[in-house]
C-alpha cells in the first residue's frame, strides 16, 4: 500500500513526509519495528492485519512503513492477553462464514472460485497474495516415496488410506520438513499438495503431471476423459473446499500445529479426522442415496427408506447456513450446464423437494459432491478424496497460523469423574491367574 504525496503543501517537509510513506520495509525490518519475530509479521499478513507486496526478483516480500508503523501503535494499546488456562480463542484471518455464504480473506469464496484454480486460491489462503497461473509441482524423491507406499496398500484400501500413507513417506523423504519458518511451510505445501494427487493410483489414462492440480487429480477418480465442462466442475469443487474455518478435520490440525508439528504431520492429523463417517465421508452416503433414486425412478420412496429406518437424508443441512450451502448453489449451477448431469440433478432436486415435505433443509456441498460424482461416473467415495486433496490447503493456511501463537495454548483440563483416591492396588481376574498359573506352573502369593 503506497500513499500519494500530491496532497501535501509543496514544502519540504510534505516532500519528506511523502517519501517515508513511501518507502518499503523488508520483512526484517519490519518485525524490528513492530518488536516481534519475522515469523509473527506473516502471522498479521495472514490475518489481514498487515499488506505485503512481492520485490520484483519475487524472493521476499515488502512493507509498507506507514502501515506497520500505525500496526505498532495499535498493539501498544491492545489489551492483555487472556490467561494461559483454557485459552482456546482463535485468531484467524483465513475464513470468515456468515449465514448466507463464506470468504477467504474477505473475499466471496464462490466468486474466487468461479474466477481462479484450485493452486491459486491455495495461494490466496497462504499468502493473501494472488498468483496468476501457479502451478504446483510434487517433490521426484517425496513423490517416489509416497507412490511406493500407496501402492503396496492392499486392494481394498480406500483413497483416504492411501493419502495417509502417501503422506507419511513424503515426510521422511523430506528432510527440510522441520523447517517451520513462513517459507519452509510454503515450499512444503506447494510440494505436499500435488504429491496427494500424484501418489494417488490410476483409474484411467494418466494426465500429464505439469498440467492443473485438477486435471492431474480426474484420471485418478475415473476412467472417463475428461471434458473441459466437467473439469471446470472438480476444479471448482477443489477451490471451493479449500477451507471452512474451524470444522473437526481443521480444529485437529491446529492442534498438531500448536505442538510444532511439520506440515506433513499437520496434514496426517487433518486427514485422520476425516475419516470420521460425520465429516468427510458424509458425501459417499449421498451418492449411494442418488444412485439408488434414480434407478427407483424417483425420490419418494428412498426418502420414506430413511426416514423409516431413522436415518437422516444424507446431503442436506448445515449447522451454519440457513438456507443452501452457498457451496452446494455455486456446484449445482455449474453442474447444470452438464447434458450428462441431467439425471441426476433431476434426482438431487427430487430429494430435497421430497424430504422439504417433512422438514425445511437444504442441499448441502455433499449432496453437490455427490451429484458430480454420479454424473461423472466416479466411485462414491471420490467427494471424499476431492475433500482431503483440497483442504490440505486449508490445514496448512491454520497451521501456519498457529505457529506464530504460543506453543502448546490447547491445554484443556479433564472433569475427573473415576474413583476418588486413593484406591487398593487392583487384582488379577480370573483369567489372568489362570494364565499366569499356567505360565509358571504355580500362581503368584498373594501379599495379602
Amino acid at each position: 500500500m503506497t500513499h500519494d504525496s500530491a496532497h501535501g503543501t509543496g514544502t519540504q517537509d510534505a516532500g519528506a513526509e511523502g517519501a517515508a510513506a513511501e518507502r518499503r520495509l523488508t520483512t526484517r525490518e519490519a518485525a524490528e519495528r513492530l518488536g516481534v519475530k519475522p515469523e509473527t509479521v506473516y502471522a498479521y499478513v495472514s490475518r489481514g492485519q498487515l499488506a505485503s507486496r512481492r520485490t520484483a526478483g519475487g524472493r521476499g516480500s515488502t512493507f509498507d512503513a506507514s502501515e506497520v508503523d500505525a500496526l505498532a501503535r495499535r498493539a501498544g494499546r491492545r489489551e492483555p492477553s487472556p490467561p494461559v488456562a483454557g485459552d482456546l480463542v482463535f485468531r484467524t484471518g483465513i475464513t470468515l462464514i456468515e449465514p448466507d455464504r463464506y470468504y477467504f480473506r474477505g473475499v466471496d469464496a464462490t466468486e474466487l472460485a468461479r474466477h481462479y484454480g484450485y493452486e491459486e486460491v491455495a495461494e490466496w489462503i497462504w499468502t493473501g497474495e494472488l498468483r496468476p497461473g501457479t502451478r504446483f509441482t510434487a517433490a521426484p524423491e517425496s513423490l517416489a516415496a509416497a507412490r511406493r507406499t500407496a501402492a503396496s496398500l492392499p486392494r481394498h484400501s480406500s483413497s483416504t488410506d492411501r493419502l495417509r500413507a502417501a503422506v507419511a513417506a513424503a515426510a521422511s523423504a523430506d528432510p527440510l520438513r522441520f523447517d517451520l519458518s513462513p517459507q519452509g511451510v510454503l515450499n512444503s505445501a506447494r510440494t505436499l499438495v500435488p504429491t496427494l494427487v500424484d501418489a494417488l493410483p490410476p483409474a484411467g489414462e494418466e494426465g500429464g503431471e505439469g498440467g492443473s492440480l485438477a486435471a492431474r487429480l480426474w484420471p485418478k477418480l475415473t476412467a472417463r476423459p475428461a471434458d473441459a465442462a466437467s473439469l471446470a466442475v472438480l476444479d471448482t469443487a477443489l477451490s471451493l473446499l479449500a477451507d471452512h474455518d474451524l470444522a473437526a478435520s481443521t480444529l485437529a490440525a491446529r492442534v498438531a500445529a500448536s505442538a510444532h508439528a511439520h506440515p506433513y504431520a499437520v496434514v496426517s492429523a487433518g486427514l485422520g479426522v476425516l475419516e470420521g463417517p460425520l465429516h468427510g465421508a458424509a458425501s459417499g452416503l449421498a451418492h449411494r442415496m442418488l444412485l439408488e433414486v434414480v434407478d427407483r425412478g424417483g425420490a419418494a420412496p428412498v426418502v420414506a427408506d430413511h426416514l423409516r429406518a431413522g436415518r437422516r437424508v444424507p446431503g442436506l443441512g448445515h449447522r451454519l447456513y440457513t438456507a443452501e450451502d452457498p457451496r452446494a448453489g455455486a456446484l449445482f449451477a455449474l453442474l447444470d450446464e452438464l447434458p450428462h448431469a441431467v439425471p441426476v440433478m433431476a434426482a438431487a432436486r427430487d430429494v430435497v423437494a421430497t424430504t422439504a415435505r417433512h422438514t425445511p433443509l437444504h442441499a448441502n456441498v455433499d449432496l453437490a459432491l455427490a451429484a458430480f460424482s454420479v454424473a461423472c461416473g466416479m466411485p462414491a467415495e471420490t467427494g471424499e478424496t476431492v475433500f482431503a486433496v483440497s483442504r490440505a490447503a486449508g490445514w496448512i493456511a491454520h497451521a501456519m497460523e498457529e505457529y506464530a501463537e504460543r506453543p502448546l495454548r490447547m491445554r484443556p483440563s479433564g472433569q475427573y469423574g473415576g474413583p476418588r483416591p486413593p484406591q487398593p492396588l487392583p487384582l488379577p481376574t480370573a483369567e489372568a491367574a489362570a494364565s499366569e498359573s499356567g505360565a509358571t506352573g504355580a500362581p503368584r502369593q498373594s501379599a495379602n
